[in-house]
C-alpha cells in the first residue's frame, strides 16, 4: 500500500512540474491539464488516506 502512495505522490509532483513547465512554455492547455491532474490525484490520495485510516 505504501507503493501506491509513493506512486500518487510521485505522479502530483510530476504534475505540479508540469505547471511550471506550462508557465514556461506559455501553454495554457498543459497548464489547464496539470493543475486538473494535481486537484484529481491530491483528492484521489486523501480519500484513499481517509479510508485506511478508517479501516484501521
Amino acid at each position: 500500500m505504501n507503493v501506491f502512495f509513493f506512486i500518487i505522490a510521485l505522479l502530483t509532483a510530476l504534475a505540479i512540474c508540469g505547471i511550471g513547465v506550462a508557465i514556461g512554455e506559455k501553454s495554457l492547455l498543459i497548464f489547464i491539464i496539470s493543475l486538473i491532474s494535481v486537484f484529481i490525484l491530491m483528492g484521489f490520495g486523501f480519500t484513499l488516506k481517509k479510508k485506511q485510516r478508517e479501516r484501521s
